[in-house]
């Protein structure tokens, strides 16, 4: 689908390369507790939604954005690149509605329908009431029973799913809130952060309903692993404006890494010690970054060898002839290297995400 776009060929070359990775790792997910998709639309329209020539912001002395053209078709999934500040937020807020355009065009299809998420959503959840009493204020036709066996796919199951939602972490709430979006059945997803909370089972089980979503989708998000596996172009936010980004994800990392270095060549001034100052926070940030960023990568292919012996593990666990007494030590064996996998596959999990949350505040400071 993706391979014949010209324009589009590292960022289609680079997320065909992911997709081949979650076909081989969707067997080491086989008891993860998450199991929904998206269901098709009910409706659409050809564009869903359109800004032309939007200036974007909060009043007229605080334009952050301007000359915005963006169309989102059926089918299109952009992801939005860029620093924060840098008017990311603002630009989603725009496009849902929320946000009023200083000047320009905001013009919806008929039939447009859309599914919002950021972190604020778990603000305005009721805490004294239910999942499951969330899903019904939604739709009162729909029948208990329906609703319990939607919010299993979530893992909001048994009392889990009929209880106030007073006590839940913060990634339960989060697991919540994405699944009133689902529920929904929008045709246009803006998704701000989806992954925050959620642990990397989550985490998988979201980009595989995104991949086989029919609608469109625009998504920010710092984990580059979600954006690798689920969008074919990239927007990038930056001194006012929004742009097409025609480099891949590396490439991006790339244009964080010199933005500093620009930053670093700056002529400072005669007795400028704030401008010196920043060229030096500047180098340490470059110098900072660069590491962590193949830390990462060093730590996916770690992750995606423990997921390629956990696949043919399982492989090798399906062999009936194994559970012979004649086999017994060679059953053992697997058994105790599946625990060992396990246990490396948490401690792989716990370091990717500490490393995503340093590589956020880096980014941003």
């Amino acid at each position: 689908r993706f391979r014949y776009k010209a324009t589009k060929a590292k960022q289609a070359q680079s997320r065909l390369k992911e997709l081949e990775r979650m076909q081989t790792l969707a067997p080491a997910h086989l008891d993860s507790p998450f199991d929904f998709s998206f269901e098709p639309p009910q409706r659409s329209s050809d564009p869903l939604l359109r800004l032309d020539e939007a200036v974007l912001g909060y009043g007229d002395d605080a334009t952050v954005l301007s000359k915005v053209d963006i169309q989102l078709r059926p089918g299109s999934r952009y992801g939005l690149l860029g620093r924060n500040g840098a008017g990311k937020s603002t630009l989603l807020k725009s496009l849902i509605g929320e946000l009023p355009l200083l000047a320009g065009q905001r013009l919806t299809g008929e039939h447009c329908s859309i599914g919002y998420f950021d972190q604020q959503q778990l603000e305005v959840l009721d805490m004294q009431a239910s999942p499951a009493l969330h899903l019904q204020r939604l739709s009162p036709e729909a029948r208990e029973q329906e609703i319990l066996n939607f919010l299993g796919g979530f893992n909001f199951r048994g009392d889990a799913a009929t209880s106030v939602i007073a006590p839940f972490s913060g990634g339960e709430k989060a697991r919540l809130a994405l699944a009133m979006v689902v529920w929904q059945r929008p045709n246009l997803l803006v998704l701000d952060e989806p992954t925050n909370h959620l642990d990397l089972d989550m985490r998988h089980a979201m980009e595989v309903a995104l991949q086989t979503y029919e609608g469109a989708l625009i998504l920010v998000s710092h984990d580059r692993h979600m954006l690798r596996n689920t969008v074919e172009e990239l927007l990038l936010v930056h001194d006012g404006k929004v742009e097409e980004y025609r480099e891949d994800l590396e490439g991006y990392e790339r244009w964080i890494l010199s933005s500093y270095k620009q930053v670093d060549r700056a002529t400072p001034q005669a007795g400028d010690t704030s401008r010196k100052e920043k060229r030096q926070q500047a180098a340490a940030q470059r110098d900072k970054l660069r590491p962590l960023m193949n830390k990462v990568k060093k730590t996916e292919a770690a992750m995606a060898e423990v997921d390629d012996e956990q696949e043919e593990l399982q492989t090798r666990l399906g062999d009936t002839n194994l559970y012979s007494t004649a086999r017994k030590d060679d059953l053992a064996a697997l058994l105790k290297r599946e625990g060992e996998l396990k246990i490396r596959a948490a401690e792989l999990e716990e370091s990717w995400l500490e490393q995503q949350q340093i590589l956020e505040e880096l980014e941003n400071l």
